[in-house]
C-alpha cells in the first residue's frame, strides 16, 4: 500500500515573490508543501524560457528546500522529504505567441497553469479591465482544448465574465480561478461574479481566494474574521470541496514590479490597474498575513468561524491536491 503522510497538505496556488533563500526556508517554516509560482506576465517565449532557466538554478542551489512539481503525487513527495513543490504557471498567455504547438512544449518544460488573459484583450479571450467582453476567440478555443489534452489547467483569474462562462463551457476538464474573491464581498474588477462561481464550482472547477490587498473588502485593514466569515459564506453557496487559497502573495517585489504587471510594454502611459496615482506601488499586506509563516493562522481563522478540522485541510490543501491530480496529466 502507498504509503501517505498522516498531515492534511498546506498548498498555496498563487505566488509572485521576489524569491529568495528566506523565502525558501519561510515557505518549510510554515509547513507550505506546495506553491503556484508566477513564470510571466508579458514574457515572450524565450523571456519565459530565461524565467524557468532561473528557477533550475533555484532547484539547483537549495535543494533540500524546493524541487519542481509536475504531477499531484509531488505533493505527497514534499511533505515525505520536507520540501516545497513549486508548479509552475503564467499570468497571460503571451509566452505562447500565436504558436499553439507551444502549449505542449511549455507542459512539457513543466508549466501546469496558463491564465487564457491578463487584464487586457489577447489572443484567446478578454481580460477584466477592457470594457467589451467579446469572449473566446478563435484562437482561445483552439487552445483550451489542446490545454485540456496535454494536461495544463486553464486559469480565468484576470479574465471578464463572458470570456470566464465560455471557458468553463468550452473546457471538458475542470479549470481554475486561482486567485480572486467573490464580487459579493468585495466589488473589485478582479473580483467574480456569482454566476461565474456559480457556473466554475458546479462544473467541477476551483477557486482560490485572494490575500492581495485590493481583493480584500477594507484592503489592507481587512480582518482575519471578515476574510475567514466569507469564505463559510462561499462554503454555503458552493459547497467547501471548490475551495482553496491563492493567496497572490508578492513578497519583497519593488514596485517597479507592480508596474510591469500592470504595464508591460502595451502603454506609454501609466495605468495604475488596481492602485491609483495615490497610491501606485504594492499595497501593504493584512497584518495577520505577511509571508509564507502565516498560514497557521488562516487555518486558525478558518476553524474559529464553525469550519470543522476535515473543512479546514480541504481549504488550505486537501481540495488543491485532488484537484493536481486529476489536473496535471493528459486527458484520459
Amino acid at each position: 500500500m502507498e504509503h501517505r503522510p498522516m498531515r492534511a497538505p498546506v498548498i498555496d496556488n498563487l505566488q509572485y515573490a521576489n524569491w529568495s533563500e528566506k523565502i525558501f526556508r519561510q515557505m518549510r517554516e510554515g509547513g507550505v508543501d506546495a506553491v503556484h509560482v508566477t513564470i510571466a506576465y508579458h514574457e515572450s517565449f524565450r523571456e519565459a524560457v530565461l524565467n524557468l532557466e532561473a528557477w533550475n538554478t533555484w532547484f539547483e542551489q537549495y535543494p533540500n528546500l524546493i524541487f519542481r512539481g509536475l504531477t499531484g503525487k509531488d505533493v505527497q513527495r514534499a511533505q515525505e522529504t520536507g520540501r516545497t513543490a513549486i508548479f509552475f504557471g503564467f499570468q497571460n498567455p503571451s509566452p505562447i505567441e500565436d504558436d499553439i504547438g507551444l502549449v505542449e512544449v511549455f507542459h512539457q518544460l513543466g508549466v501546469r497553469f496558463m491564465q487564457l488573459t491578463y487584464n487586457n484583450q489577447s489572443l484567446l479571450a478578454t481580460g477584466c479591465y477592457e470594457e467589451d467582453d467579446t469572449g473566446l476567440t478563435r484562437f482561445g478555443k483552439q487552445v483550451v482544448t489542446e490545454m485540456n489534452r496535454v494536461g495544463m489547467v486553464i486559469d480565468m483569474s484576470h479574465s471578464a465574465n463572458r470570456s470566464t462562462l465560455e471557458a468553463i463551457d468550452h473546457s471538458t476538464r475542470p479549470i481554475a480561478i486561482t486567485h480572486a474573491n467573490p464580487a459579493w464581498w468585495h466589488g473589485a474588477l478582479r473580483n467574480k461574479s456569482d454566476e461565474v462561481l456559480r457556473a466554475l464550482t458546479t462544473s467541477g472547477g476551483m477557486l482560490g481566494f485572494s490575500l492581495y490587498p485590493h481583493h480584500l473588502k477594507d484592503g489592507s485593514s481587512c480582518t482575519l474574521t471578515s476574510f475567514c466569515t466569507m469564505i463559510a459564506e462561499a462554503a454555503e453557496r458552493y459547497g467547501t470541496d471548490a475551495l482553496g487559497i491563492g493567496s497572490d502573495l508578492c513578497q519583497d517585489q519593488p514596485d517597479s514590479v507592480v508596474s510591469w504587471m500592470r504595464n508591460g510594454r502595451w502603454s506609454k502611459v501609466t495605468d495604475f490597474g488596481e492602485g491609483s496615482a495615490d497610491a501606485p506601488g504594492f499595497p501593504d499586506m493584512p497584518g495577520w498575513f505577511r509571508d509564507n509563516r502565516d498560514f497557521g493562522q488562516i487555518a486558525a481563522g478558518l476553524q474559529d468561524v464553525g469550519f470543522t478540522a476535515a473543512e479546514v485541510a480541504a481549504i488550505m490543501g486537501d481540495n488543491w491536491q485532488r484537484f493536481y491530480d486529476a489536473s496535471f496529466g493528459p486527458a484520459a
